[in-house]
Order: structure tokens, then C-alpha cells, then sequence
């Protein structure tokens, strides 16, 4: 989609594309400026690696927008589905369960991929080229984004989902996240704070 019919989109009265959406954008936006940096920095076997695996997460989480917005479109259909015998509300009920589950499996991907993200910025910071390293930082602050996103997503999805293992799965893995997180931005505001004067 273009990014005018995008915006559009968002900001108009309907429920997707909506913030699971942007995260993944955000996610695809720092990897684009990740495999920018790389390039642009000493040409050597750790700089192509961080610029190929880049490319791969900025194309998957290309994808994932458009994955977000119909996996609540799912959840939507669910909601919509008939309640007039015991059995169709059992079986409705279900289904919304499905589909909440369903729902978190995107923002999973945009918080894992945007860890990624986080380290291949801070390594770009401290090891690529001098006059990109506000392009890194850029990356960096992007993929935090899209990664505190995703954890609002896994979040949200989470409130009405019975399930209690699945939901004690998915809040060891954000708080995981969540301390990966906050190590790699110390390094990465200390870094930045040494070479630039913000």
C-alpha cells in the first residue's frame, strides 16, 4: 500500500490498520535505515551480515502490516459470528479464544524481529560509519518503537484470553523482552551521548 493511502487508512474510523500495523512499520522503517548504515559503513564481513539480515526483517515486517490488521479483522469475525443456541455460543466463544491467540502472533514477531533491530543499531552506533551514526540512532529509537508496540499488542490481546499457560507464556517473553530492551538502549543513549552533544 502507499504510504498517502496508508495514512489514510489510519487515520480514518475503523479498527485496522491500527497500532499492531504501525509497529510493524516502524520495525521495517529501522531495518531500512539499519541496511542503510551498513552499506554505508567499512566494507567488511560483520557490516554485510547485519545489512543481509536487515533486508530479510525489513521484508518480513513489511508483510506483517497488512498480517496485523487481518488477524484482528479475524478476531472481528469472530465477534460477529451467531449466539442464538448453547451451542453456537460455546462454539463463538471458541473462536474468539482462536482468534485473540491468533491476534498475538504478529506483535510476537515485530518484538522478537525488533530486538534484533536494537543490537544490529547499537552495533552500527559503536562499529559503523561516523557520519551515519545519527541514522543508526534513528534505527535504534524506530525499533524501540516498533518493539514496545508489539508488547502493547501481546497486551491488549491478552486481557480477554482464558487460556492461563498461554498467557504466562506470553508474559515471560515480554518481560524478557523488556529487560533485553532496557540493556540495549543503556548502551546505545551512552554511545550516542559520547558522540554527539545531545
Amino acid at each position: 500500500m502507499e504510504i498517502k493511502r496508508f495514512l489514510e487508512k489510519l487515520s480514518s474510523a475503523t479498527p485496522t490498520p491500527g497500532g499492531g500495523s504501525v509497529s510493524a512499520l516502524a520495525g521495517a522503517l529501522s531495518a531500512s535505515l539499519v541496511a542503510m548504515v551498513a552499506g554505508l559503513s567499512p566494507s567488511h564481513k560483520r557490516m554485510k551480515e547485519i545489512k543481509r539480515k536487515a533486508l530479510v526483517i525489513q521484508n518480513r515486517l513489511l508483510k506483517a502490516i497488512d498480517e496485523d490488521a487481518r488477524s484482528f479483522d479475524g478476531v472481528m469475525r469472530a465477534f460477529r459470528l451467531p449466539k442464538n443456541t448453547e451451542r453456537e455460543r460455546l462454539a463463538r466463544t471458541e473462536a474468539i479464544q482462536e482468534a485473540y491467540r491468533k491476534a498475538t502472533g504478529i506483535p510476537q514477531l515485530v518484538t522478537l524481529q525488533s530486538i534484533r533491530l536494537l543490537e544490529y543499531s547499537y552495533a552500527l552506533i559503536l562499529k559503523g560509519n561516523p557520519n551515519a551514526i545519527s541514522d543508526a540512532g534513528m534505527a535504534a529509537f524506530l525499533a524501540d518503537t516498533a518493539l514496545k508496540g508489539g508488547l502493547l499488542n501481546i497486551g491488549i490481546n491478552l486481557v480477554p484470553i482464558r487460556d492461563q499457560a498461554f498467557r504466562k507464556n506470553m508474559r515471560l517473553l515480554a518481560g524478557k523482552s523488556e529487560k533485553r530492551r532496557k540493556q540495549l538502549l543503556e548502551g546505545i543513549h551512552k554511545a550516542l551521548g559520547r558522540a554527539l552533544t545531545i
